[in-house]
């Protein structure tokens, strides 16, 4: 039987978070989305782990930086099969519906266009985890440099269909900005004022506001709550000249 999953946030760049996740009975070790290897490698010397494989959600330079680094020491990297010429180091392309693994726990690909053309999500149901990338941000969603609002709402829609209590790790800190936007699309929603009481205090303490929670997201997040393609659009709009 599969134990827990250790998952560790490296915060990288200048708000970046890279997601180690190690799984104590494999004693296999993954890392997701590596901006940069340097912080990366000394975590993982430091816990004595070793990573043999990499997830890539995208192409973008502050999410593959790190690959050819960490693959250089042996790991493995997957990631989108549809930006396989955007990421030199990609040894397994992935489409939607294809399945990865550590140890004996498994992630399901989920392709979700709209950031990116090809980008992908990783959901891992039985750890209740879903490692987002730029789709699904707390409190936001990704930018839609290579698609359109249809995509990403699609994409809402599917995330929001997951159990509640899926934690979701993104992969950067942009809660604060996202929560000052949702107060403004959503004046009377009581559930984005008092999260943002939280994360201010957080954010003033220095400290991460990721994970969050399907939940929490489904309560406070205004993109996930948008009630079509056309809605959703105002909102990125809106949100992108914020």
């Amino acid at each position: 039987m599969a134990g827990a999953l250790e998952i560790v946030r490296i915060p990288a760049l200048s708000n970046n978070y890279v997601w180690l996740i190690h799984d104590p009975v494999s004693e296999e070790t993954v890392v997701i989305d590596p901006s940069e290897a340097e912080p990366v490698l000394a975590e993982v010397e430091a816990r004595g782990w070793t990573i043999g494989q990499i997830w890539n959600t995208h192409w973008h330079p502050d999410h593959t930086g790190g690959n050819a680094a960490i693959k250089a020491r042996g790991a493995v990297v997957s990631g989108p099969a549809a930006e396989a010429g955007k990421i030199p180091t990609l040894d397994t392309g992935l489409r939607e519906g294809d399945t990865v693994r550590i140890g004996d726990h498994i992630a399901r690909v989920i392709e979700t266009p709209g950031h990116t053309a090809g980008h992908i999500v990783f959901h891992m149901a039985e750890d209740a985890a879903l490692f987002s990338g730029d789709t699904l941000f707390a409190m936001g969603c990704g930018r839609l440099f290579e698609g359109d609002a249809a995509q990403m709402y699609g994409n809402m829609q599917r995330l929001a269909a997951l159990p509640p209590e899926t934690m979701v790790y993104c992969a950067h800190e942009y809660t604060q900005s996202n929560g000052r936007y949702a107060a403004t699309a959503e004046p009377a929603n009581s559930a984005v004022r008092e999260r943002m009481l939280t994360v201010d205090a957080q954010r003033a303490a220095g400290e991460p506001t990721v994970p969050t929670t399907i939940a929490l997201e489904l309560a406070t997040n205004p993109f996930l709550r948008a009630a079509s393609a056309e809605h959703l659009a105002e909102r990125r709009a809106a949100k992108d000249a914020f």
